[in-house]
């Protein structure tokens, strides 16, 4: 039985965040959907001294997202994109401070006042030079994924629409969670992160993108086929097919480092074949998801017309 309210949340802000994230840590860049090259693209056409202030905010930590991605919940109702980055650079720290103290009890007003200050001019430009072309072609996709997923919720329990959206999360429920915030997002897609809060767990889930051609071959079935084209990635799925397991675990029994197996298990989380069970803060184990060998037969017979 859960003991915490799901939530769907949408809105443009988090997508242009997401974006921005994407392209400032080149995190996860070469497991996208929408590939690798338009990162670059993006920032082409941007004035020399800003592209300059991209590279150096790959520097900074990565933390400060969860503060950006707490104001963006705590943003007014119905507030778009100009007005939110106009508000974030126009009001005192102290106040952006109030609107998120209670999820981030550690953050200071120091903190708050360098990420207003730093990262503010970069979000305008990432939204004058990037954000704002692709922007209508964006919105109708998450507003309707929203849409599907609350009407889902209706039908649904609520961790099993955690785990569908994001294709494996599993939430064991940590004694202080009150409140599940799901968002979609594109650009983002495959991937899924999430952040704890103090009671808050927010989850950044993609989108169910139509497929543009009918003849070629379903993304998701050549995501699947892929992870799975690698004798080490359909050994650590037997690994995990009992019980849930760690990392610790995985690298003490199947003899690999750390780094190659988060690599596996990217590959196979986004494949939807691998489940990520979340606890308390930063306690993660691993499973083999049993739908996904089941969607494995289904598009490959279904692209086969068998």
């Amino acid at each position: 039985m859960n003991n915490y309210e799901v939530k769907i949340d949408v809105s443009e802000i988090y997508e242009l965040l997401g974006s921005f994230m994407v392209h400032i840590t080149k995190k996860w860049l070469p497991n996208l959907d929408i590939g690798a090259e338009w990162s670059a693209q993006a920032e082409a056409s941007m004035p020399p001294e800003m592209r300059k202030r991209f590279a150096e905010a790959a520097e900074w930590p990565f933390v400060d997202f969860d503060a950006l991605y707490a104001l963006v919940i705590e943003r007014e109702a119905d507030e778009d994109i100009p007005l939110f980055l106009d508000r974030l650079l126009s009001e005192p720290a102290e106040h952006l401070l109030e609107l998120v103290s209670a999820q981030l009890p550690l953050l200071t007003k120091e903190d708050m006042y360098r990420i207003q200050r730093d990262y503010t001019p970069l979000l305008k430009t990432w939204y004058t030079y990037y954000f704002k072309n692709i922007r209508d072609s964006i919105l109708p996709l998450i507003e309707e994924d929203a849409a599907e997923k609350r009407e889902l919720l209706l039908k649904m329990d609520a961790s099993a629409l955690v785990e569908y959206a994001s294709g494996g999360l599993v939430v064991e429920t940590p004694l202080d969670l009150k409140t599940v915030i799901l968002f979609p997002t594109v650009h983002n897609r495959p991937m899924n992160t999430y952040c704890f809060y103090q009671n808050v767990l927010l989850i950044q889930y993609p989108i169910d993108a139509p497929e543009p051609d009918e003849d070629e071959p379903p993304t998701v079935l050549l995501r699947m086929t892929r992870a799975l084209a690698v004798p080490d990635r359909l050994k650590l799925l037997r690994y995990v097919a009992d019980h849930p397991r760690s990392l610790l675990e995985m690298e003490r029994d199947l003899g690999q480092p750390a780094e190659a197996l988060k690599h596996h298990m990217v590959l196979l989380r986004t494949a939807g074949l691998l489940r990520t069970h979340i606890g308390e803060q930063s306690n993660e184990k691993f499973s083999i998801r049993p739908d996904g060998a089941s969607e494995l037969q289904m598009f490959l017979e279904s692209y086969l017309r068998l």
